[in-house]
């Protein structure tokens, strides 16, 4: 798909690019950005480039910073001095199996624990063997700059700063669960809607939830599904909590959490202590 050069530099003006190619005129060019490429360029490592050259001229994880109060859907009231409540926190990965399509915390530190281990199960584009987890915990890896045990640690103690109630409450999601022959279960994209309209109906409380051994799941009939080609047996998979199979995976957490040593937060072997428990009397 082509971009819209015009478009894009009106949208993002006064921004900052990173990775991306430099036009002799000093304005910014990437693939795709325009049906032909500029007869010159100093690509992301500062070097000449041309359309024959080798390499593309930008890195495909190329990026850009654009000031928040230029995003024309943004809140009016997100300078608040007295801040902007926040509800509720959602966390994603890849998962085909495992992973139901939604679940609550049960508390604060449980999301914490939840916001930790996520991952995602590579595909065969990622280094490493297929099916095996990638941990990317809070969807941060890529982005933070200090130790990641201190950063889950920064998270717990947020928890400790304000009353319980007045805290966000947090989910994790997965879009990707697969069915026996390898097809996703959940229909995706403008669908996922459905899941939110159940958070959002959660925070109001007026949907129901069913305790699991990995959190709140919502209750039968509590999710819309009406209009949507997903049987009864379907929708089950989509929930489905495997003792056997998430035990095995809290090992692979434990040995993850070993990578950071005596600087994990106690109270996340704790969760994870706690959770191998409800799994074990589930």
């Amino acid at each position: 798909m082509k971009t819209n050069a015009n478009a894009v530099r009106a949208l993002y003006a006064n921004s900052i690019y990173t990775n991306v190619a430099l036009t002799d005129d000093g304005d910014i060019w990437w693939e795709g950005l325009t049906d032909d490429a500029p007869a010159h360029l100093i690509d992301w490592k500062g070097r000449d480039w041309t359309p024959e050259s080798p390499e593309p001229s930008s890195h495909p994880n190329a990026r850009f910073t654009a000031p928040a109060g230029q995003c024309p859907s943004i809140a009016p009231n997100w300078e608040d001095p007295a801040g902007v409540p926040i509800e509720a926190i959602l966390f994603g990965g890849r998962r085909a199996t495992n992973v139901p399509l939604v679940a609550e915390s049960i508390d604060w530190a449980h999301g914490v624990f939840m916001g930790a281990t996520v991952s995602s199960e590579m595909t065969a584009a990622a280094v490493g063997g297929v099916g095996q987890l990638r941990r990317d915990p809070f969807a941060m890896l890529p982005f933070c700059g200090y130790n990641m045990a201190d950063y889950w640690g920064h998270w717990l103690k947020i928890g400790t700063m304000t009353d319980a109630s007045k805290l966000p409450r947090i989910y994790a999601v997965n879009w990707f669960r697969k069915d026996a022959d390898g097809k996703f279960i959940w229909p995706g994209y403008g669908e996922n809607s459905r899941v939110l309209e159940w958070i959002v109906r959660r925070l109001e409380g007026e949907a129901g939830a069913t305790d699991t051994a990995i959190g709140r799941v919502p209750e039968d009939g509590a999710l819309y599904v009406d209009g949507l080609d997903l049987s009864t047996d379907k929708l089950a998979d989509l929930f489905a909590i495997d003792p056997v199979t998430w035990l095995a995976e809290s090992d692979l957490t434990e040995e993850y959490f070993d990578q950071f040593g005596d600087r994990v937060p106690a109270e996340l072997r704790g969760q994870l202590a706690a959770l191998r428990e409800r799994l074990s009397n589930a």
